[in-house]
């Protein structure tokens, strides 16, 4: 096994301590060839043990537990006292502290600079650095530790974890091995077992990243699944079932209280809250309008204002903002702070969700425990969960359209024909002036079509618009729909009605909830006819929309339809809808009469 042994044998016969051994030829050749034989095969079945001890560590333990065992493993087999970890956190420029053995972090500084330390003269260089005597050393700074441990001297090896992707950094640290013998002298033996052992740790950590790998496609498939699994119903997305199903699949990564997805507004001023978990009363508020200076934590994650004032109270990467502790960071308003308290959220993260360079949107999660930092595949997570909640949002948004688009395309389709058929007969001064009229409501209805397909990207300004004169103009148009469709014996009736009638609203909103409502108040009327009547007044401070049709259903029907589950889409983006424009619905039932009650905010000139 030995190569050139002879040459080996007179290297030792050239030592001190071999002088005054009086043997032959023959005696070296037999010890050489008895450790061969005899002591090598023991200590390197040791040895290989001890490093396999090292690449059999559960790749499933968190990545400092993995090193404080791989120390432990390191201190046993060298006949060390202790051993740590730092590891170089590019961000701070600093030696992180991170384990040891025995678990001693209480004691330890949680940073060391990376210039002028043992630590950081491994990390420069790669190299493995020896301190014979730590109160001579003036690299190494905490001299106490020879009093508090009882160590004088230390081994620190290079440790180095390769990255896996061209994006990333290689991990770089220290293992710093403590021993009790002042002036020691460390033998090449030791020194090259620990950087083996140093070494071979970079494979349990690989294994960790391939773990992490293949869980975190298991979360990204799982998100994908849920959310086309929605689309596959044939139902369409919604938003909040999106949510219901896919945070749940995140639990083992984050223990959720709550989480919600806003949107950022063309102008940067203002977020809007799109969707949240869990969707109920009182937790979130789904189209509320926040202007981007009610939360400090807003502009930090939108990259409008810089963050100077390092806390241990809240942490900021390129990545995210996460508020380790609500109570005690600037970074959440005294509103958001008695929402936590009063919910026991004990720690906020803020993703921040970009379209190239532009931030569009960001999401917030709610933690029960209170976390102090998030690794790169726990954000990966994150990141692939809110583009794919963008992605969903604006499927949600086109399904929506989509079904709106079916009124006003049926009228309009019936107001091109009778005009057709106006513009082929001779003309008189009544067909001028109907064709004018049938002119008018063509070029509004395909304005709204053009207005409700760009609402996809945006939805216009908040604006005082008259409730009364948009529910006239709405029901003219179902009224069409009903001709077109051949729909019989349909009796409408209109008034009494107060006008004007007020509100602050978005104008498109308005149209799609009155369009929806009147059309399945006309669904509901029985096949053999019935009546469709409107009206309109004030009560209180709310502006009032009154739908009533022919058409019976149960208690139990009314109130699946006040939660918005009644069959088919309509209903469900009229109560999202009025719940951005902050209004009520109530449906009251008669003995052969349905009747459904919208109520909106009477605006500043009601």
């Amino acid at each position: 096994m030995w190569k050139d042994s002879q040459k080996l044998i007179e290297s030792v016969k050239t030592q001190p301590w071999t002088e005054q051994c009086a043997v032959d030829k023959a005696f070296w050749e037999q010890l050489f060839i008895w450790v061969n034989d005899q002591l090598l095969p023991d200590f390197l079945a040791q040895f290989v043990h001890q490093v396999d001890e090292i690449i059999d560590i559960d790749p499933d333990l968190s990545e400092p537990d993995i090193l404080i065992t791989a120390t432990q493993i390191m201190v046993e087999f060298l006949g060390a006292k202790s051993a740590s970890v730092r590891i170089y956190d590019p961000h701070t420029e600093q030696m992180l502290s991170y384990g040891s053995f025995p678990f001693d972090e209480k004691t330890r500084e949680t940073y060391i600079p990376l210039k002028g330390t043992v630590a950081g003269e491994v990390v420069n260089t790669r190299k493995t650095y020896l301190v014979s005597n730590i109160r001579k050393e003036k690299r190494y700074h905490d001299k106490g530790v020879v009093e508090r441990k009882g160590t004088h001297s230390v081994m620190a090896v290079p440790l180095a974890i390769t990255r896996f992707f061209p994006h990333e950094r290689d991990t770089v640290g220290v293992i710093q091995v403590y021993f009790p013998e002042k002036d020691r002298t460390f033998t090449p033996l030791e020194i090259q077992m620990a950087e083996l052992m140093a070494r071979r740790l970079s494979f349990v950590i690989a294994r960790k990243k391939l773990l992490a790998m293949h869980r975190l496609n298991e979360k990204k498939e799982a998100i994908v699944r849920q959310i086309f699994r929605r689309l596959g119903a044939g139902e369409g997305i919604k938003m909040k079932d999106v949510f219901n199903r896919v945070i749940p699949e995140l639990v083992d990564i984050i223990n959720v209280q709550s989480c919600a997805l806003f949107s950022v507004s063309d102008d940067m001023e203002h977020v809007v809250l799109e969707a949240g978990y869990p969707e109920r009363v009182g937790y979130h508020g789904i189209g509320k309008r926040f202007h981007i200076d009610s939360e400090p934590a807003f502009g930090i994650v939108l990259e409008q204002r810089g963050y100077s004032q390092e806390t241990p109270f809240e942490m900021v990467t390129s990545h995210y903002v996460l508020v380790v502790d609500p109570q005690k960071t600037l970074l959440v308003s005294k509103k958001v702070k008695r929402f936590a308290a009063a919910h026991n959220i004990n720690s906020i993260l803020y993703v921040p969700l970009n379209i190239g360079e532009e931030i569009t949107h960001f999401m917030t999660f709610d933690a029960l425990d209170q976390r102090k930092r998030y690794g790169e595949e726990e954000i990966e997570v994150f990141l692939f969960l809110g583009r794919e909640l963008m992605k969903a949002q604006r499927m949600e948004r086109l399904d929506d359209i989509l079904h709106d688009f079916k009124n006003p395309a049926i009228a309009t389709a019936g107001f091109a024909r009778r005009l057709k058929m106006l513009l082929d007969r001779e003309r008189s001064e009544e067909t001028e002036a109907t064709i004018g009229k049938y002119v008018d409501i063509l070029l509004q209805e395909t304005s709204r079509l053009q207005e409700m397909a760009l609402s996809l990207y945006h939805i216009g300004a908040e604006q005082v618009v008259n409730l009364t004169e948009v529910f006239k103009k709405r029901f003219e148009i179902n009224k069409e729909a009903i001709r077109e469709l051949l729909k019989q014996n349909v009796e409408l009736h209109v008034g009494p009605l107060e006008d004007p009638l007020p509100v602050l609203s978005y104008p498109l909103h308005l149209e799609r909830i009155l369009d929806n409502l009147l059309n399945n108040a006309t669904n509901a009327i029985p096949l053999k006819g019935g009546k469709l009547a409107i009206r309109t007044y004030r009560d209180s401070d709310w502006a009032c929309a009154e739908i009533t049709n022919t058409g019976y259903i149960s208690e139990e029907q009314r109130l699946r339809l006040l939660e918005g589950e009644g069959e088919g889409r309509g209903l469900y983006i009229t109560h999202r809808i009025i719940r951005i424009l902050k209004g009520k619905i109530d449906i009251k039932v008669g003995r052969e009469t349905t009747t459904v009650v919208v109520r909106l905010p009477l605006g500043s000139d009601g």
